[in-house]
C-alpha cells in the first residue's frame, strides 16, 4: 500500500493536473483556485504532521488535513455537479479525497484514545 505522504502528494499533483484542463473563465478560475489551495494543503500538512513537536501538535496538523481534505471534497463535488457530461477524473479524486479524509479522522481518533489512555495510567 502506498504510504500517506506519497498518496497525499499524488493527490495534490493529480488535482493540479485536473485543474490545468478546466476552462479559463471567471467562474472556473475561482473553483480552480480553491481546489488548488485545499488539495495542496492536504499534502503539505500531512507531511508536516510526520514531524510533530508533541502529540497535540500532531493532532493539530492532522485537523488541518481533515479540514482541507473535506474542502477538496466540496470543490470536487461542485465540479462534478457543473460538468455537463460528468468528469471521471474529478470523481476519482473525490473518492481519493474521501479516503484520505477517513484515514485522517481515524488517525486523529487513535491518537486521542492513546493520549487519554496515557492520562489514565
Amino acid at each position: 500500500m502506498e504510504d500517506l505522504k506519497s498518496r497525499t502528494k499524488r493527490f495534490t499533483i493529480d488535482c493540479w493536473n485536473l485543474c490545468s484542463t478546466l476552462p479559463k473563465s471567471r467562474e472556473y478560475n475561482n473553483l480552480v483556485s480553491q481546489l488548488l489551495k485545499s488539495s495542496s494543503s492536504v499534502g503539505a500538512n500531512w507531511s508536516a504532521s510526520q514531524r510533530p513537536k508533541s502529540d497535540a501538535d500532531f493532532i493539530n496538523k492532522l485537523k488541518i488535513v481533515e479540514e482541507e481534505a473535506d474542502e477538496s471534497c466540496f470543490w470536487l463535488e461542485i465540479l462534478i455537479a457543473i460538468s455537463e457530461s460528468g468528469n471521471l477524473e474529478a470523481e476519482r479524486l473525490l473518492k481519493e479525497s474521501s479516503e484520505i479524509l477517513a484515514i485522517t479522522v481515524a488517525s486523529i481518533n487513535t491518537m486521542k484514545k492513546r493520549i487519554n489512555k496515557n492520562k489514565e495510567d
